[in-house]
């Protein structure tokens, strides 16, 4: 048990689109992220997806639907099934959190991150 320093953790890397696991909470993986650019969109059938904004802001555009910001200091939960896709116009630093095992990708065609510890 041990406390974890966010900033400093994003400071092992510089890649975008790559998560890094952080912490393990229960049947969870917690990872930070970095991001320009946008994601495809694509869905999580069994999960919902977690994104906690830590600095920037970017915005999740939800299929059907009107997009939303998300900035420093909140965050949002799509829920299962739903097609969306996160964007940012600058850098994005995202705390995630995911069940182990399911891929960053969900339903896409764009190759899963490899979720690297640090």
């Amino acid at each position: 048990m041990k406390s974890i320093s966010l900033d400093e953790k994003l400071t092992h890397f510089s890649t975008h689109w790559d998560p890094h696991v952080i912490a393990d909470y229960n049947d969870n993986e917690v990872m930070v992220v970095k991001f320009v650019g946008e994601y495809p969109f694509h869905k999580h059938e069994t999960t919902d997806d977690f994104f906690y904004v830590l600095e920037g802001e970017m915005q999740m555009d939800i299929e059907g639907e009107t997009s939303r910001t998300v900035k420093a200091g909140e965050l949002l939960i799509v829920p299962k099934g739903v097609v969306h896709r996160p964007r940012a116009e600058s850098e994005v630093k995202v705390l995630l959190i995911e069940p182990k095992g399911e891929p960053n990708s969900g339903d896409s065609d764009r190759e899963a991150a490899p979720k690297t510890r640090i």
